[in-house]
C-alpha cells in the first residue's frame, strides 16, 4: 500500500523507488537503485559478482499515468493510480521473491523500472543492457489466473502543418484540414492493411492522441499526434514510411516508439511454470494476448529468453479513474508466483534453453 500512497508520475519516480528499496530489505532480499533510477532487489548471488548464476528476472514498472485516485480499502479492493498498472504486479512478484525457496546456484532479481509509460522506457533499456536473465516475467495485470504471451508494437507520429495566414473562404483550406485530410488517407490506408484480418492481435489500429491549432494572423498551424498499435507482420519503421508518404508538402512528420510486436509460445518455460503454478491455486490458466505495448518488447529482443507477463488485476482499469485492484486476487498472485519461481529455476539450472521468442 506504501508504493500505492507515493505518487511516481512517469519523470518523477524516485521517491517510490525508495519506498520498494526499503520494503525489498525489510524482506531479507538486497536491494539498491541503478543508474538509470531503477530499484533493483535480488535473492541468491549478487547480480554482478562475477560468478555465473542461473538468473530469473521479475521486471515490473513503478511509474504511473498523471491522475490522482484517493487512496484507500473499500470493498476488499485497494483503490489508487498504479494499483493495477503496475505497481500491485511489483508488489507481489517482490513479496513471491521474498518467500520463494531459491536453490543454490540462482538468483532471482526483482526490477522496478521507470519510464514504462513513456515512449522511451528508459528503465527498460538500462536493464536490458546490463543484465542477461535465463528468464523473465514481466509484471503487468493479467489477473490472478492469466498469463500473457505476448504483446502488440507501437508507433507514435507528431504531424504538423504550418502555412501563412489565409482567408477562411479562399479554396485552399486550413492547416488542420490538411491534416485532416492526412488522417483521412492514414485511415484508408490502415482499413486495407486490416482487410480480410479477424482477429485484434493481428489487425493494424490507429487512433488521435491529441490535435490542435492555432492562428496568430501570419501563420495557421495545426498538430496531431496518432498512435499505432501493431500486428507481428508490421514493422514500425517500415509503416513510418508509408506515413512520410502520404504527407503532402507542408506536412512535417516526427516519430518515436518504434517497438515490434513480441510473442511467446505456449510451451515456454515460463508460460509453463506460470501456468502449472495457476493450476496449483485451483484454477485454469487463461492465456492471453495484449493489444498494447509493454516492457515485454523492449527486454524480449534483447534476452531472447522464455518470457511471459503476468500479475494481479484487470487491465480493463489500467489509465482509468476507476483503477482498483482486489485483495484476495493480490494475495493469490503472490501464491502462484510463489510457486512457479522455484519450479522455474529447477528446470533452468544448469541449463541455457533456446529462446523460444518469435520476434
Amino acid at each position: 500500500m506504501d508504493l500505492v500512497r507515493t505518487p511516481s508520475v512517469s519523470g518523477s519516480e524516485r521517491a517510490a523507488v525508495e519506498v520498494f528499496v526499503r520494503r525489498a530489505r525489510d524482506l531479507g532480499l538486497s536491494a539498491s537503485i541503478d543508474e538509470a533510477g531503477n530499484g533493483v532487489a535480488w535473492k541468491g548471488a549478487a547480480p554482478d559478482s562475477g560468478r555465473r548464476a542461473t538468473q530469473i528476472m521479475l521486471l515490473g514498472h513503478i511509474d504511473t499515468v498523471p491522475g490522482e485516485i484517493p487512496v484507500r480499502v473499500e470493498g476488499g479492493e485497494l483503490h489508487g493510480r498504479g494499483s493495477v498498472d503496475a505497481k500491485g504486479p511489483l508488489a507481489a512478484m517482490l513479496s513471491a521473491a521474498a518467500r520463494a525457496e531459491v536453490p543454490p546456484g540462482a538468483t532471482v532479481i526483482v526490477a522496478a523500472a521507470v519510464g514504462e509509460e513513456t515512449p522511451h522506457s528508459a528503465g527498460a533499456h538500462a536493464l536490458a543492457a546490463r543484465y542477461h536473465p535465463d528468464a523473465c516475467i514481466i509484471g503487468e495485470p493479467s489477473a490472478a489466473d492469466g498469463v500473457t504471451l505476448g504483446y502488440k508494437g507501437r508507433l507514435l507520429a507528431h504531424a504538423v502543418a504550418s502555412f501563412s495566414s489565409r482567408h477562411t473562404a479562399g479554396p485552399e483550406g486550413s492547416s488542420a484540414d490538411r491534416l485532416f485530410d492526412w488522417w483521412s488517407a492514414v485511415v484508408d490506408m490502415v482499413g486495407q492493411l486490416n482487410s480480410g484480418v479477424a482477429a485484434e492481435f493481428e489487425r493494424v489500429q490507429a487512433s488521435i492522441r491529441s490535435m490542435g491549432s492555432r492562428q496568430d494572423g501570419l501563420t495557421d498551424a495545426a498538430r496531431v499526434t496518432a498512435g499505432f498499435r501493431l500486428p507481428e507482420r508490421m514493422d514500425p519503421h517500415a509503416l513510418e514510411r508509408r506515413l512520410v508518404m502520404l504527407a503532402p508538402p507542408g506536412i512535417s512528420l516526427a516519430f518515436e516508439g518504434h517497438e515490434r510486436a513480441c510473442r511467446s509460445g505456449r510451451n515456454d518455460a515460463v508460460v509453463r511454470a506460470l501456468s502449472g503454478a495457476i493450476r496449483g491455486q485451483g484454477l485454469k490458466p487463461r492465456p492471453k494476448l495484449k493489444t498494447g505495448t509493454a516492457d515485454f518488447n523492449v527486454v524480449a529482443p534483447v534476452w531472447r529468453c522464455p518470457i511471459a507477463a503476468y500479475g494481479p488485476g484487470d487491465s480493463a482499469l489500467d489509465h482509468t479513474p476507476e483503477e482498483r485492484l482486489g485483495l484476495d486476487e493480490y494475495l493469490v498472485s503472490v501464491r502462484v508466483l510463489t510457486e512457479a519461481i522455484p519450479a522455474l529455476v529447477r528446470e533452468l539450472v544448469g541449463s541455457r534453453p533456446e529462446a523460444s521468442l518469435t520476434v
